[in-house]
């Protein structure tokens, strides 16, 4: 084996032992021999807490937006061509190089400034891409319960910000129309232009807080359509008759999160009840109580099925990590019934008063800027400190508060009154 491929190996086995948090810089690691580029951002629905992981120079990626990456993807999908598509876009803030690339779990890789080393450069990034995003979904399904918590307050504080940007930006615009439409003013021509201006505007605004709320929730519907999408080809290939009962239409919409674990657990469940000799039949069937998702698969197997087997304890633990319970039920002959229940709020924590915290007056300082959306660089320009110092605050400050994370610790602030 020569250092080439010995390096290929290393940067393969990296790629899929790194954390999400690590996959991006991974990435861009292992795909460096074969293609450069400036900065390369991974963009995935399933992690709605962090849709964009990134990698590359900061300028660029601190200014990649989700209307961007929705651009280059609807792009990329008019092209039609094999999966990519490279040109000028919008990118980062900026018109620039880009190469973009779909794969099979529907995530989108971008890169700027791309520059292939070599005739086998593309096959080479998109067999690393496939791998990385396989990764990404598989460990969104297997999430643990602090994942789950960062990412349900990650997305909700997406929400709120975007949400308030919204109701400020479309109170300017509509009073903007009001004015232009007014029979006051002379210049019409002016008037009906403006007027065209603002109107596209608050479509704008509009259809970005949509999008916003779309990468936090999925209507129930849709989500057991995804499903059912997912188990078409072993409805085609298997000769098992697999059944469907839908979901109330109007059922309240499953965070982002909970739909993709619930999918991957009723796949799960139908390929173990396959693996059993005598199935011909299997029903699987959703419904919403409006507070928790309820599933249920059954089939009319030997009734062999048995919790306890390695692939059904996986899936105990998948839906375990959502605060969940999984109840199976076999009659001999008759077959198995499984059903889970899955709770669409996360489980209740118990928060302190701030005064509880027993915060030190800078670290309660260094908490209000944190929970104000200032990075470690402006926290320490307002306070006059150094940035290992504010660092150093920030560990005593999660430890008090019972915090994991930046974002965690951001959602507990903001849950008791600080801005």
């Amino acid at each position: 084996m020569d250092h080439q491929d010995a390096t290929l190996l290393q940067s393969i086995a990296a790629l899929a032992t790194a954390p999400l948090l690590d996959m991006a810089h991974r990435l861009r690691e292992a795909a460096a021999p074969y293609f450069a580029s400036s900065a390369l951002v991974i963009f995935t629905e399933d992690c709605t807490g962090r849709p964009q992981k990134k990698a590359g120079d900061e300028a660029i990626i601190s200014r990649v937006s989700i209307a961007e990456l929705d651009a280059i993807r609807a792009t990329l999908v008019e092209a039609g061509d094999a999966g990519s598509w490279s040109g000028d876009a919008t990118f980062g803030g900026g018109v620039r190089p880009v190469l973009a690339v779909s794969s099979p779990s529907n995530a989108l890789l971008v890169l700027a400034d791309p520059q292939p080393a070599g005739p086998e450069a593309q096959w080479m990034l998109r067999y690393l891409w496939t791998l990385a995003a396989e990764r990404i979904r598989e460990k969104v399904a297997d999430a643990p319960p602090s994942y789950l918590i960062e990412s349900r307050a990650a997305s909700a504080e997406r929400l709120r910000v975007t949400a308030e940007l919204v109701d400020q930006h479309s109170t300017t615009l509509e009073t903007l129309l009001a004015a232009l439409r007014s029979p006051a003013l002379g210049d019409a021509a002016a008037r009906t232009a403006a007027t065209d201006v603002a109107a596209r505007a608050l479509v704008g605004l509009r259809t970005l807080n949509d999008r916003t709320t779309g990468l936090v929730e999925e209507p129930v519907a849709s989500a057991f359509q995804r499903l059912r999408e997912d188990l078409r080809p072993l409805m085609g290939f298997s000769g098992i008759d697999v059944q469907f009962i839908e979901p109330p239409v109007n059922g309240r919409a499953l965070p982002g999160e909970v739909a993709h674990a619930a999918r991957a657990i009723v796949r799960g469940l139908v390929l173990a009840m396959v693996d059993q000799e005598g199935v011909r039949r299997i029903r699987t069937q959703w419904d919403c109580d409006g507070v928790n998702l309820l599933i249920n698969v059954r089939d009319d197997g030997p009734g062999e099925l048995s919790a306890s087997a390695p692939a059904m304890a996986r899936l105990v633990q998948r839906v375990e990590a959502l605060d969940g319970s999984m109840g199976v039920d076999v009659v001999p002959g008759w077959g198995a019934d499984v059903a889970v229940a899955i709770p669409l709020d996360p489980p209740a924590r118990p928060l302190a008063d701030v005064a509880q915290w027993n915060l030190g007056e800078r670290e309660l300082e260094v908490l209000q800027l944190l929970a104000a959306g200032q990075r470690n660089r402006g926290i320490a320009a307002k306070l006059h400190i150094s940035e290992n110092t504010v660092k150093f605050h920030l560990r005593n400050l999660y430890r008090k508060i019972g915090a994991s994370s930046r974002t965690e610790a951001m959602a507990l602030a903001h849950s008791n009154g600080l801005r």
